[in-house]
């Protein structure tokens, strides 16, 4: 399925980012795999290239948009050129309302959820455009259209992502560029059972029992598979679009 091409996956040192790395890799693309976890990167980077594949880590800070350019730079220079793109870095925030949101929190959580993602594609759609095209999957949430309380910031650039997916596959559809977005619900990750706890919520498990009708948590491969798929050719009809991954759940609101 990507056999020739180049895939790029920010955060990909754990969690979804970590699982799309490596079903890009197994599906033939060479992977650029960007996190400030330099450990869980290489190590990711390892697994690809003890299987056959080819990979290389580049340590980037999100929302340093010289470390964005390097990223890509980095990519390019290694590999030739780039297809396809992760968007995957983002952050809970902290737990609160518009009232009770502080201006470092507020700046914080744009900084992580919306403003790595627009410098990504940013510096990401020009060298698809030298390929003749390419594929974007942003990471949103299923929170990106609906909302929970006290999330105020997270609640927020979430559905900015969807907007700011929509608006670049608009933009961009003429010159072969595909954005989309994915909005996963219950993930079986570190952030999401870290927010949980810091939250003082039940454990994770529980909840999906409680309220997702598969009565699961997702596994990080199972969202995972579906970027991958955005970002191939089986999908060349897609674009603008927001998929929900959540078990059920938003059929049940």
């Amino acid at each position: 399925m990507y056999s020739g091409k180049v895939a790029l996956v920010t955060g990909g040192a754990a969690g979804i980012g970590r699982a799309a790395a490596l079903a890009f890799a197994r599906e033939g693309a060479c992977v650029t795999v960007a996190d400030r976890d330099r450990a869980g990167g290489e190590a990711v980077v390892k697994k690809i290239t003890d299987g056959g594949g080819r990979a290389i880590f580049v340590e980037t800070d999100i929302v340093s948009e010289a470390a964005i350019i390097n990223m890509v730079n980095k990519t390019v220079a290694e590999f030739g050129g780039l297809d396809a793109a992760f968007n995957n870095v983002g952050t809970m925030g902290g737990f609160t309302t518009a009232t009770g949101c502080t201006m470092d929190e507020w700046e914080s959580t744009i900084r992580i959820n919306m403003t790595s993602i627009w410098l990504g594609m940013k510096y990401e759609i020009p060298e698809m455009i030298k390929r003749g095209g390419g594929a974007i999957v942003n990471m949103a949430s299923r929170s990106g259209d609906s909302a929970v309380p006290n999330t105020f910031t997270y609640i927020t650039t979430k559905h900015g992502v969807i907007g700011m997916t929509r608006s670049a596959a608009i933009d961009f559809a003429a010159q072969n560029i595909r954005v989309n977005a994915v909005l996963p619900g219950f993930i079986d990750t570190e952030m999401l059972h870290g927010a949980a706890k810091g939250a003082g919520m039940p454990p994770m498990h529980d909840v999906a029992q409680a309220m997702v009708p598969l009565k699961r948590l997702a596994r990080p491969e199972e969202p995972a598979e579906l970027v991958v798929w955005l970002c191939s050719d089986r999908a060349s009809y897609i674009t603008g679009n927001a998929s929900i991954v959540d078990g059920g759940l938003d059929a049940c609101t």
